[in-house]
């Protein structure tokens, strides 16, 4: 194991890029194509070729770590019911797609491929959301497409396709392509028989699935309407409780993010060192050499969690944990990013008693983070109850200030949770928070705690009328779930009841940073 001072970050990072095809791709597709349909002749270099020439935007992959792991290609369509959606040859001019109509209204995917070695990490969920987002883009009215069923082989002699395509939808039976595609908003429009007669696995058989994109209104003509801009947060009161070693501790947090991966959350956000619950498998140490001790699981924590951010498609706030740097304790919350990527924000205001127990000192600097559902901040417990922070955050654009917390008493709670909802007020941001509830006895400064986990809205007329958009029981271990509307947020911004950040008086006051960055009050 490394030592905890040598960490370095990119040692733990993935590189998961979704990105246009290039016709450098080829060979790596050839290769993916015999591992996912080995009966099928793979694509010819001169079918890739035509779908670059003809739709390069309707063609992706996904790129790991260098390797492409995944693909899909599509084109665009005018809509026809006399169309023969059933022959995909036809639809797709035989992979050529010269038939692509660039104002067309209908999207028809042609193929998706993933590789068996990345199955289980949601890639297909990320190739429909780049066609949905082309869809939008382009004010497309629908997309379509012949889904195989490969479960059914398994079936056939015992019901037939439409009995076994029914049962997969209401979840009675489980097929690996069709459970995905339902999963990602597709509703069956039909069955076809004879799609693909060399797919021995579905019989041949292969569904009929629409998307129907609800940004666009159907009427005289097509309408782009699109205005909101949904972001679901889920944030987990976790609960301590002993545990054996850290497989136990990775198979609690583990089972949070494969929920948050089910209601395709887009962050998920865990209390501030909820990883002390390692301590418990620990031998009894003082407060100081414990913390330390602790730090020494950071790199397979770092592992856990970028390993779990990837493959349940979630951006993962991973709580706090300790971390030594040249010789220093620092309390430092990871952003572990979908893409694989990793960020830390150290906790900058330590308490009494976390200098006291532990030796931890703060760190020097608020960040934000860029992200795929816009900037962000995290704010680590204590940091919440400082109003500058806020307002530094909110200046460099952050939409949402993540706060992971742990404390022992209702009255520490409420400290971070008042400050919290007035951040919300004066920044005109949403703030999620979470704690950890549970005991860890012979634990020393972390055997008691209290939580009561909630996402907090401005308050004004389209927000709640308290302000609060979800909040957890006290003291119960759960996960809640919701989503916020950045241009909601926007518009508050610019025409709500009160407008705190427009009419700051920056002629009497400023907040400063010491780091070059300037007045963070500035109009």
């Amino acid at each position: 194991m490394n030592s905890p001072s040598d960490i370095d970050l990119s040692d733990f990072e993935w590189n998961v890029i979704v990105r246009p095809m290039r016709i450098e791709d080829y060979d790596a597709l050839v290769v993916l194509q015999k591992k996912c349909f080995a009966d099928m002749e793979p694509w010819g270099k001169s079918q890739i070729e035509s779908q670059l020439k003809h739709f390069p935007e309707g063609q992706f992959v996904i790129e790991i770590d260098g390797r492409v792991a995944a693909s899909s290609s599509s084109l665009l369509l005018n809509y026809d019911d006399n169309l023969e959606w059933h022959d995909w040859k036809k639809t797709a001019d035989s992979g050529f797609i010269s038939n692509h109509r660039p104002d067309g209204d209908t999207m028809y995917g042609i193929e998706m491929m993933v590789d068996p070695e990345y199955r289980g990490m949601r890639l297909s969920r990320r190739l429909y959301a780049a066609r949905k987002e082309l869809c939008r883009q382009r004010q497309v009215t629908r997309m379509i497409i012949g889904g195989r069923i490969p479960g059914y082989c398994k079936h056939a002699e015992e019901m037939k396709p439409s009995e076994y395509v029914e049962r997969v939808i209401n979840k009675s039976l489980y097929d690996p392509v069709l459970t995905a595609q339902i999963a990602n908003g597709f509703a069956l429009q039909g069955l076809i028989p004879n799609y693909l007669p060399s797919d021995v696995e579905s019989c041949g058989y292969a569904t009929f699935l629409e998307w129907k994109n609800l940004d666009v209104q159907v009427g005289s003509g097509r309408r782009f309407r699109r205005n909101v801009q949904p972001v679901r947060i889920g944030a987990v009161q976790y609960q301590m409780r002993t545990v054996a070693n850290f497989d136990e501790f990775a198979q609690q947090a583990r089972y949070f993010v494969d929920v948050a991966g089910d209601y395709k959350c887009d962050f998920l956000l865990f209390p501030e060192l909820f990883t002390s619950q390692l301590l418990s498998c620990m031998p009894p140490q003082r407060p100081g050499t414990a913390a330390r001790a602790l730090a020494e699981f950071t790199p397979k924590y770092l592992e856990l969690f970028i390993d779990m951010a990837v493959s349940f498609d979630c951006n993962i706030i991973g709580g706090s944990q300790f971390v030594v740097e040249d010789e220093q304790l620092y309390n430092v919350a990871f952003l572990f990013r979908r893409d694989g990527s990793i960020e830390k924000q150290y906790k900058l205001h330590i308490t009494p008693s976390e200098r006291r127990w532990w030796g931890v000192i703060g760190g020097d600097a608020i960040e934000v983070f860029d992200t795929d559902c816009g900037p962000i901040s995290i704010q680590v417990c204590y940091d919440v109850e400082f109003p500058e922070l806020g307002r530094i955050a909110a200046s460099k654009g952050a939409n949402i200030i993540f706060v992971p917390f742990n404390t022992d008493n209702r009255h520490g709670y409420m400290r971070v949770r008042t400050c919290a909802q007035a951040r919300c007020v004066e920044n005109h941001v949403y703030v999620a928070i979470a704690g950890c509830t549970g005991n860890l006895p012979f634990v020393e400064n972390a055997d008691i705690h209290y939580a009561q986990t909630a996402i907090f809205t401005p308050a004004d007329v389209v927000f709640p009328r308290d302000g609060i958009g979800a909040e957890a029981n006290p003291n119960i271990e759960t996960v809640i779930i919701h989503d916020v509307d950045l241009e909601v947020l926007r518009r508050h911004r610019q025409q709500g009841s009160v407008q705190n950040w427009r009419d700051r008086r920056t002629d009497l006051y400023s907040v400063r940073t010491h780091r070059g960055e300037g007045d963070c009050d500035a109009p």
